[in-house]
């Protein structure tokens, strides 16, 4: 019990500190834009569009060794020093340069892979068969009320501002950075397990003489687990859900950094354009936790498997996006310092603004439950080859469309989140009736799953 109690605890503070950290980084991510177009009158001239771009680039590329290095350092010190990096790309905002922005970028996209490959063995090395459900539900909670938290400062830190000062945004990056830098320190109170090994003077002996060898068999999974990546990136299912995945990663892009952008541009919004924007975080949050409670908590309770989940989740973007066609001007993701007083098709509503939000969150946790489902459920030998496919195309597609939303109208960027979500949607139930038929020949319950 003590052991189980102990397990519990470390989920709880790894859950805290992810909490701390992504209250920080999505926060900044969410006002990284509109921060960066009051600054392109000085001499830095970076983009937080291409910023994100390269954060998702570099992150994909480095799933396919995150797992070395997790193995080679341990997981509670990588998340250590990833979450330095975290603070440290938060930081370049105090003072901005522009070599220090776009270098940072490509640091904690290496941190980021490195920082959710040891969040995964970490979760999984404190839960069993029987926790395992339990426990990601408690870590998915935690990590979503970042939204909430984050976002409710930028809110009431910026209510009644129209244009953000270098004061302004030095408080807000000084305190966000110190936030980071907590969730950071809290990974040192994660327990190691206790070693089983009895210590002794053979203990020192037997370990030098299997360190070559322990270095052979950590290089040894490391090459098996990359040629088992490569081999399921080629199955059938995984080419299927691959166009699932690829949505997330675009809609990821949508609502955390250019919907924002979009609201803080609108000056038909008045003195509250900029502090929306940290309400729309809030209301993306609520969506978020709503649906992972319902959806990834109570799943068990579930008769009907998956699809009805998804097709939940496609129409309440689709509702989103048509709602953010009407409400929002086309040129609101690339709209200059002044911001933009155009008019779509109807007068623009904070209302109506604030309920996209919360749709944008709803169904994207809808999509996302769902996918870390199945996935467990078809790769349940093999997890972490499955799991990091599956980060490796949500982040070529996150940071693909990080790119292109420095140059697309609204329209443009809506639209191709239609398509790609209609036949993500369609690969999606293609997977999960084949994943019923192969349980169905075992005679195994449907609702299992």
């Amino acid at each position: 019990m003590a052991s189980e109690g102990k397990k519990l605890f470390n989920i709880i503070i790894l859950g805290v500190s992810f909490m701390f950290i992504f209250t920080a980084f999505q926060s900044c991510g969410n006002i990284a834009q509109t921060v960066i177009t009051n600054l392109n009158s000085t001499d830095f001239h970076g983009s937080g569009y291409t910023s994100m771009s390269i954060i998702y680039g570099v992150l994909s590329a480095s799933n396919l060794i995150s797992p070395s290095l997790v193995a080679i350092v341990g997981p509670q010190f990588s998340m250590v020093i990833s979450g330095v990096f975290y603070s440290l790309y938060i930081a370049v905002f105090i003072q901005p340069a522009t070599w220090a922005f776009y270098t940072a970028s490509v640091l904690i996209g290496i941190a980021a892979a490195v920082l959710w490959t040891a969040q995964g063995n970490c979760l999984t090395e404190n839960s069993d068969e029987n926790t395992i459900g339990r426990n990601s539900g408690i870590f998915w909670a935690l990590l979503q009320f970042s939204l909430i938290f984050g976002n409710m400062y930028i809110y009431f830190a910026w209510q009644g501002k129209t244009h953000i000062s270098e004061s302004d945004r030095r408080t807000v990056f000084i305190a966000l950075t110190v936030i980071s830098l907590v969730g950071t320190v809290l990974f040192f109170l994660i327990r190691k397990q206790e070693d089983t090994k009895a210590p002794g003077d053979d203990d020192s002996t037997n370990e030098i003489l299997g360190e070559s060898s322990s270095a052979r068999n950590t290089m040894m999974r490391a090459v098996a687990a990359f040629k088992k990546s490569i081999t399921l990136s080629f199955t059938k299912e995984m080419l299927l859900l691959s166009v699932t995945t690829a949505y997330t990663g675009l809609v990821l892009t949508f609502f955390s950094g250019v919907y924002g952008t979009c609201i803080g541009a609108v000056n038909k919004f008045g003195s509250e354009e900029k502090s929306l924007i940290g309400l729309s975080g809030i209301f993306i949050g609520v969506g978020e936790i709503l649906g992972g409670g319902i959806f990834g908590l109570l799943s068990k309770r579930n008769r009907s498997g998956r699809n009805p989940v998804v097709m939940l989740g496609i129409l309440v973007h689709f509702i989103a996006f048509y709602l953010i066609f009407f409400n929002m001007p086309n040129d609101a993701p690339i709209a200059p310092m002044e911001g933009t007083d155009q008019v779509a098709y109807m007068i623009p509503s904070k209302e109506v603004a604030m309920l996209c939000s919360f749709l944008l969150g709803l169904g994207d946790s809808c999509f996302n439950t769902q996918l870390l489902s199945i996935l467990g459920f078809l790769y349940s030998e093999d997890s972490a080859p499955a799991f990091a496919i599956f980060k490796f195309v949500q982040s070529i597609c996150a940071a693909v469309a990080y790119f292109y939303s420095n140059y697309f109208l609204l329209q443009w960027q809506l639209l191709i989140m239609v398509l790609v979500g209609f036949f993500g949607t369609i690969t999606f139930f293609t997977v999960e009736w084949g994943a019923a038929a192969a349980l169905a020949t075992r005679g195994s319950d449907y609702s299992s799953i």
